[in-house]
């Protein structure tokens, strides 16, 4: 059921207890909204936990209260009075969803979140599900510290591409230019972001090598196998590298984390690789949208090539 964010915040207050978590794969805005939520919610005398049920890469470990986030353990049971998912629908919080049976508030942006059957607030228009926090900081009379602000300025700069991407909005500028008044140092978070190991340097050279084109150079693809891909730190960016290319309009990531677990990034100039995704059961932005496929390597590139070969043609 969709409800408004007056009403997301009035469930918030009405609970103690809180289960807080995002989805696998974390990202910048994932790991962003879901502690500046606890920090706030613990602000206000209640009891907030974080579950992310996957690693988190290392240049969002500095974090203010990252230390604070659980991983669940098999099993494991969590006593809630409610959820708060942020940033994803249900079917991305793996083991997550195990820990507890109570009622659950659904926060995003993004298009491809239906939110059947829980109460969903989704603002396809927002940036990053940090700028609707910032947001719900008011509803919920919330204090931001500089703590928090870096929390949520995170989240905003790392899915707008340092506010470079087509989703970067007045309002979106605005909410950064409010956390920087709040204590957020832009170059602070710039630099640990910009942070790369040297073996994560080294994999860009064999993810380039990797690098296939189709559909006349339309599209450009790295394909990574599971033996390439584990001695990564991180394959954060590396899309990036291929998706400036000048004749190309869909870049994806094809990426073997283990035996017939395949997971796609994607993104895109023009054509909507949420659509995309959310035919193959995962979802995202118009420009940027990502998937789970559960086969083994080639059958992945296969079928994810000819769906965006389809989406392209159309």
């Amino acid at each position: 059921m969709l409800i408004t964010l007056t009403e997301a915040a009035r469930r918030i207050k009405a609970t103690n207890k809180i289960l807080i978590t995002a989805h696998v794969q974390p990202d910048g805005d994932a790991i962003g909204s879901t502690l500046a939520l606890m920090q706030m919610l613990r602000a206000l005398g209640k009891s907030a936990q974080i579950f992310i049920d996957d690693t988190v890469r290392k240049n969002l470990h500095m974090l203010p209260s990252f230390e604070e986030i659980r991983r669940p353990k098999p099993d494991e049971k969590f006593d809630a009075d409610l959820m708060v998912v942020l940033d994803t629908s249900l079917d991305r919080i793996g083991n997550a969803r195990k820990l507890t049976d109570a009622p659950i508030v659904n926060i995003d942006h993004h298009v491809t979140n239906k939110g059947e059957g829980v109460d969903l607030y989704v603002e396809t228009k927002a940036a990053a599900t940090c700028e609707i926090i910032f947001k719900l900081a008011a509803e919920l009379d919330a204090t931001i510290t500089p703590e928090i602000a870096t929390c949520l300025y995170t989240g905003l700069a790392t899915d707008t591409g340092f506010f470079q991407f087509s989703n970067t909005r007045a309002e979106t500028l605005a909410a950064a230019s409010e956390l920087i008044k709040l204590g957020v140092s832009p170059h602070f978070i710039s630099e640990q972001l910009e942070k790369k190991s040297l073996a994560e340097v080294r994999g860009l050279s064999a993810a380039l090598n990797s690098l296939k084109m189709f559909y006349g150079d339309k599209v450009a693809g790295m394909i990574l196998d599971h033996a390439t891909a584990k001695t990564f730190d991180s394959t954060e960016g590396f899309i990036d590298e291929i998706r400036v290319i000048e004749t190309v309009d869909v870049a994806f990531l094809l990426t073997e984390k283990a035996p017939n677990v395949c997971r796609v990034s994607m993104r895109s100039k023009g054509v909507n690789v949420a659509q995309i995704a959310d035919k193959l059961g995962g979802g995202g932005h118009v420009r940027a949208a990502g998937c789970t496929l559960k086969m083994p390597l080639d059958e992945a590139e296969k079928i994810l090539v000819a769906a965006i070969g389809e989406a392209v043609d159309n």
